[in-house]
């Protein structure tokens, strides 16, 4: 979204996303092991994510200098819509098992992103400053990393968990 080119953040969060839903999808039926550990690799990616963020877009703003406000803008709109209806679909399930919960937190984090990064495509083209952009990387990789920490603790007790499974709130 920088005057040399775009940002392969775009690129990187739709692929994050796309190994989130397909691996959540493989281990549905599989025991709450599985499918906590399966929650445990994606929690892990998740904080991957938000340190990913966070340095690249420092280093867009650091070296790149402003991003094009309009990319960001339109970008985010078009993601806007497509993580909403994510989020509407996901709602049902947002407190099942941590396998199901981190494909709404995820969904989620997104949807809050693209509005925070419609908020900062305004403020860039405004101020024709990066800061903007960059305050809202820190908030959005605060956000990745708080989830990602929710995920884990959720996944590595349904790992040690003895309990039946009958007890965990199955996905219906």
């Amino acid at each position: 979204m920088y005057a040399e080119g775009l940002s392969p953040s775009p690129a990187l969060d739709f692929l994050g996303d796309t190994l989130t839903y397909g691996l959540s999808l493989a281990v549905i039926g599989c025991s709450l092991q599985t499918r906590s550990y399966a929650a445990i690799l994606k929690g892990a990616s998740l904080t991957v994510m938000g340190a990913w963020v966070l340095g690249s877009t420092a280093y867009n703003v650091l070296v790149l200098g402003t991003p094009r406000a309009e990319i960001m803008g339109v970008i985010a709109v078009l993601a806007l819509a497509s993580n909403a209806a994510s989020v509407l679909l996901l709602i049902p399930y947002k407190d099942g098992d941590a396998n199901v919960r981190s494909v709404w937190l995820c969904s989620r984090n997104d949807a809050i992103g693209n509005i925070a990064v419609m908020g900062a495509a305004l403020a860039v083209w405004s101020m024709d400053s990066a800061w903007p952009d960059l305050l809202v990387a820190t908030v959005m990789a605060g956000l990745f990393l708080r989830s990602s920490s929710q995920i884990l603790f959720q996944a590595w007790q349904e790992a040690r968990s003895d309990a039946p499974e009958a007890l965990i709130t199955p996905l219906r």
